[in-house]
């Protein structure tokens, strides 16, 4: 009788684990695709017309597909519309609506500089909104705010640091919400890996963060330093590529490159997740900024952790 009874005790604690572990794997969301990644930035680089501010009609035909790709997934998206010097340019705003009063903002530029292919700066990007959305929306019973994928223009030179950029424009339209706004991740940069290379930093930086360049940093200010610490603990606790903090103040060189600095102007909390650009990426800023780089495997873990960090705030 006492082996009988051992047994059922071991079955009985053997069922639990088994229920609990299926428990576990339900509640995780579905893991992003390389291979998805790999098609969206295919579509964003198109046939080598350059999506850069002199070519409104390229850039037109990104935002078109970036709209329809999110229409696909069930996520209606307006055109916000602006004009520079003349010209017409649009930035992408998505929206995946629930009944919770919060929002959150994941964001990417999609225009490149001059001539450059912008596969890591900014394709790679604007990939990772894309295929954020895509599990969000399949997880939308389970979110406890709403998320708006905003695609922004006219983030490069000569626009950077201006009013014209497409992330000032959505910036100062959203400035009215306040509260409502709970966090704001922009995606740039998250292709580019390299274990062997020596990591640069800006001055003072290089004594308190890793040598390699195989990690991804969460960048803020001290508004948003709780997102950073939010983000980077996701990727840890799912086992995931490195992930490193920068508390920054807006004046450190190099660290407001990107469209979070367009809401640190509005008092609004904004993080860049990036692999650090032009501090590791050598082939910034030209033609050399192929699909061939890139480490799409390694962009799905950053889109994880994203995911995974929206879920469960």
């Amino acid at each position: 009788m006492h082996i009988i009874k051992k047994s059922l005790q071991l079955c009985l604690f053997g069922c639990m684990a088994l229920l609990a572990a299926l428990h576990a794997q339900a509640s995780m969301p579905k893991a992003a695709e390389p291979k998805h990644l790999t098609v969206y930035m295919e579509q964003i680089i198109g046939d080598g017309s350059y999506r850069n501010f002199k070519n409104a009609q390229e850039l037109n035909r990104v935002s078109a597909w970036i709209r329809e790709q999110m229409r696909l997934f069930g996520i209606p998206c307006q055109y916000q519309n602006y004009k520079v010097n003349d010209e017409a340019y649009r930035n992408v705003v998505c929206s995946l609506k629930t009944a919770h009063a919060g929002k959150v903002i994941v964001g990417a530029h999609y225009d490149v500089f001059e001539q450059s292919p912008g596969a890591d700066d900014n394709a790679s990007g604007v990939a990772g909104v894309i295929e954020t959305a895509r599990l969000l929306a399949a997880e939308k019973a389970r979110l406890k705010k709403s998320v708006d994928f905003v695609f922004y223009t006219l983030e490069e030179p000569p626009f950077s640091h201006t009013e014209d950029m497409g992330s000032y424009v959505h910036a100062k339209s959203i400035e009215k919400l306040g509260d409502n706004i709970q966090g704001i991740y922009i995606l740039e940069m998250i292709g580019y890996f390299d274990q062997n290379f020596v990591q640069q930093y800006p001055a003072g930086l290089k004594w308190f963060y890793p040598s390699h360049g195989n990690f991804i940093a969460a960048v803020g200010n001290l508004q948003s330093r709780e997102l950073t610490a939010g983000y980077c603990s996701a990727m840890k606790s799912l086992n995931l590529l490195q992930c490193e903090r920068l508390i920054s103040p807006s004046f450190v060189q190099h660290m407001d490159f990107s469209d979070h600095l367009s809401y640190w102007e509005f008092g609004l909390p904004a993080i860049m997740i990036t692999d650090t650009g032009s501090y590791r990426n050598r082939n910034y800023h030209s033609e050399q900024d192929t699909l061939a780089g890139l480490d799409t495997g390694k962009m799905a873990q950053v889109v994880n952790g994203l995911v995974n960090t929206i879920l469960s705030e």
